[in-house]
Formats: C-alpha cells, structure tokens, sequence
C-alpha cells in the first residue's frame, strides 16, 4: 500500500474508489441496510412528527397513565439523523430504507471528497493523500454503514473533511472568516452533537493559524476575536434554541472516579480507530460482541496501546514537516484527551468506543503513509500486509452484513432490513396494526416498532441473562385497548413473566406463535 513512482497513478486510484464506493451505493439501495438503536430513536421521533406530534418530540404512552401519552424535547441526538433521509424520502420518492442507502452513499463519497481536499490543502501530495483515502477505506468504521444505518456517524463523515478543510483554506479575518465559524457550528451539530468539540478544536487551529507571526498579545486577542465570538453565538443558539430543552449525555453524570482507562482509552484511540482494533476485539472497554479478553486484560491492553500511541504521535510529528498537520495533530489528539478524558473522570453517559475518536484514526493517515513510504522495502511490505488484513476483516464483515439484510431479515412497509424480528411474525404484527385502533404494540427492540403506523408503541430495554432491570423504567400503569406485547420465543420463562408484570393494569394474557422464533402476548381485558 505504498506510493507508486507512475505520475497520475493517484487519479487511477481516486478513479477506482469512487467507482468501487458507487457501486456499493446502488447495491445498498437494493439490499438496505439495517438500524443502529441510537438512529432507530431518531426514527422514532420522525414517526411521531409524521403522525401529527412537535418538531424533534417523543410521543410516548405515558408510564403513569398510558392511556395518556407524554411528550419530551429529544436533545440526546441530533435531528440530521433522521432528516437528511426524510428529505432524500421526499424528493426521490423512496422507502425509508432506501433514504437511508441514498445518505450512506452520498455520505461516504462527500466525505472521501472532502477529506482528499484536505490532505491536499495542508501540504501532502496526491500520491500520499489518494493512499491515505486507501487506508481509511480499510476500516471496518468505513463499512460499518453499508449493513447498519449509523445515523450522524455517516454524516457527520460525509462533512468533517470540508470542515477541516475551511479551516486550512481561510487565511485572514472578513466576512468569509465570520460566516465559516457561525455556520460550520450550526451545520455540524445537526449532522451529529459530537462535533461540537471537534468544532471547538478546529476553530482553535483556526485561530492559532492565522495568529502565528503576530507580534504581541493583543494582536493574538484581536484575532481570536473573529473567530471566537461568531463561535460563541453558534454554539450559544445551539444551547439556547435545543441543548436547554431536554437531557443529553454530558447531563447525565454518576460522580467523579478516575481509573486507568479514563485517560488512557483516549490516548490509545490512533491505534484503536485508526487500525480497527476496537472492533476487532469486540470493543475492548465496551462490548457489542462476545468479550476476547477480561476486564483487566483489556484495560492491560488499552493502557499498552496508549503508550505506543503517544509513541505514534510524536514519530509523526517529528518525521512530516508541515506545521499545519502539526497543529492539527496536536490540537485534536490533546483535545479529544482533555473533553473525553473529563466526560470519562464524570462518567457521563459516554461509552468507552473508538468510534467517537475516529477523525483521530482518519488524521493520522496521511502523515503515516508520508512516514511508511520512506521506510525500507521490508517496513513498507509489512505495513502494507497490515492494511490487507484490515481490508480482510472489513469485507467479510460487509458480506456478512450483506447477506442477513438480504437472505435473513425481514422487511416492512419502511423498507429497513428487520434483523430483530423474522417475516412472518412481521408480517402478523403489520396487519394487527392495520386491524386495530388505539391498541398499544411492545417490543424490546426499536427498529421493529418503526413498522407500526396506525397504533402506538412501546419500546423496553432488552433484559439481560442476570434479569437486571430498573422496574421504574419497566412499569406501565393503567389501561389503554388492546394490548400486544411482542417477545423473542427466547424470553419464555422469568423474562416474559418480568414483561407481563410491567403492564398491571392488564389481565387474560393470551400466548400465540407468531413462528417459531417470536411469541405473542395479547391481552385485551382491564385487571
């Protein structure tokens, strides 16, 4: 995977992404991927707008009364998530699904655009930024998209490239200047709240870019004044007109307690986002897969990683001289230690994944393609093998996607890939949707409950093995029509029982198979 000597060798290499990247997207419009849960939500909201409810609110069965429903300004996610496919729904025509496979694939080509213009704008050349374009294809976050939507993952992708790149390609302060910060921070923030402090770090090399030669403080301060009050009054609307209405997890705090992944996941986070390692290992600190390691191996490994990290940082630093990459390196690597190092020492409601760290895996890519292809053959070679088995691993995590979304899943009226139900209890539940009114439908799983057009929903928390469940979060008070509450043939025993027990008001439970992997739980009859 090193630079070739052939000149425009790098526009053959620009030529077969775009045309590899295309592909998968029509191929993503036919078999449609399937829904992340912090997406799903947002679908949730959307659903609740489309069927007559506010801007951005949850409308839910109320657990006091759920004959009344209550209402709650949703500030824990964006809204680009679910509005960027609602608009590509609108104007092409499409399913849900399909808006969904528009925005993945418009996302990943934006964002593969804007990140090559950046490489080039601060100082590397074609050959090294088309690689770089190469390496950051070979992750698994790259084809996470392609079998799940992710939501503002994928878009926010689609644009921290230009944004990085806005801040290298503006040089003094004017108009320009001004309507970059203020924008970028509104558009961003719908895209995905996350951005918010990559925004604070970009407009921090921003400022520190177009300060440097000043002479004097004051100067520096006037400087600073141009970008940091347009970015005050972003981020202050953002507050203002969304962030105050509701929780988010940076409210969501459980106390101070510094251990040793606290600062040491995010040192560790070039090699685990760069290099795929977190989802190779299932996610070393937070588990979405069977965990590899124990407990204190893993925190073991993720504090060897941070060491080898750093390491990592400081040889690009010292081997790519560019200032500019420099001062991005520095500024985001530093920066994502110091806001998710304190979020983690709070423990606000911030999982400890690599996927909120990958612009920092994306950054390093040039500046280590520089680095590697000055290396000897046999380092070249080696690192070359690395990225094989990277790619390896990623493709076969994309057909396997591919084929359950397209062979195993079941498929609605919104077109998303169902893997959580299969199709003949979708297709029982559907028309008990359209056969009823003012019933209430449960499921312990988000996406299935998109389906439901006509009735309300009610979506719990899976349970886990050790029946640990808050019963405050659990309980439904009081009576509302039919009620139908839709399990996994997995859940007979305490966990069905647990299920039935939330809904007191309730009696006469009837079970029926709707196949012979979901069951249904019908009760009709006021306690």
């Amino acid at each position: 995977m090193m630079p070739s000597q052939q000149p425009n060798f790098h526009k053959t290499i620009l030529w077969t992404i775009g045309i590899a990247v295309l592909a998968m997207g029509v191929l993503l419009v036919l078999i449609p991927p399937a829904l992340f849960p912090d997406p799903a939500n947002g679908f949730q909201v959307l659903r609740c707008m489309q069927l007559g409810g506010p801007f951005n609110t949850m409308v839910a069965p109320d657990q006091s009364d759920i004959a009344q429903n209550y209402t709650e300004f949703i500030t824990w996610w964006s809204p680009g998530q679910y509005l960027v496919p609602y608009f590509f729904k609108l104007i092409a025509g499409v399913n849900t699904g399909q808006a969904m496979a528009i925005t993945v694939a418009l996302g990943q080509l934006c964002g593969l655009a804007g990140f090559y213009t950046f490489f080039r704008k601060i100082g590397f050349a074609p050959m090294i930024s088309a690689f770089s374009l190469l390496f950051i294809i070979c992750q698994v976050a790259f084809f996470v998209p392609y079998v799940f939507y992710t939501g503002g993952e994928i878009l926010l992708f689609a644009f921290e490239g230009w944004f990085l790149y806005g801040c290298v390609a503006l040089q003094k302060p004017d108009w320009k200047l001004l309507l970059f910060v203020l924008l970028s921070g509104w558009i961003g923030f719908f895209f995905k709240s996350s951005f918010l402090w990559m925004y604070v770090a970009g407009s921090c090399c921003l400022w520190i870019r177009l300060s440097m030669g000043s002479k004097g403080v004051v100067e520096w301060i006037k400087r600073g004044l141009w970008i940091g009050v347009p970015a005050a009054l972003s981020l202050a609307a953002i507050y203002i007109l969304f962030l105050s209405k509701g929780q988010s997890p940076a409210t969501v705090s459980k106390g101070f307690k510094l251990t040793t992944a606290t600062f040491s996941f995010p040192l560790s986070t070039p090699l685990l986002s760069g290099f795929s390692l977190d989802d190779f290992f299932h996610g070393l600190l937070y588990n979405f897969g069977k965990p590899m390691f124990s407990h204190f191996w893993s925190v073991a490994i993720v504090f060897s990683l941070a060491i080898l990290s750093l390491l990592l940082i400081w040889a690009l630093i010292k081997s790519v001289h560019n200032n500019n990459y420099r001062l991005f390196i520095f500024v985001f690597y530093f920066g994502a230690l110091l806001f998710f190092g304190f979020a983690y020492l709070k423990q606000l409601n911030i999982s400890y994944e690599a996927r909120h760290f990958r612009i920092i895996g994306i950054l390093i890519a040039p500046g280590l393609i520089y680095m590697v292809s000055r290396l000897k053959r046999g380092y070249q070679l080696a690192f070359t093998v690395v990225c094989l088995c990277i790619a390896g691993y990623s493709v076969n995590y994309v057909i396997k996607g591919y084929n359950i979304n397209k062979n195993l899943s079941a498929k609605g009226t919104t077109g998303i890939s169902q893997i959580n139900i299969d199709q003949p209890s979708l297709n029982a539940i559907m028309k008990l949707d359209r056969e009823n009114k003012n019933a209430l439908f449960v499921f312990i799983a988000n996406d299935v409950s998109l389906e439901i057009l006509r009735n309300r929903v009610i979506n719990l928390s899976p349970i886990g093995d050790d029946y640990k469940i808050d019963m405050d979060d659990y309980k439904y008070d009081g009576f509302a029509g039919p009620l139908f509450i839709i399990l996994p043939e997995t859940y007979n025993g305490p966990k069905e029982k647990l299920v039935m027990k939330s809904f007191p008001g309730y009696t006469g439970f009837n079970l029926s198979m709707l196949s012979d992997k979901y069951v249904l739980y019908e009760a009709r009859m006021k306690k």
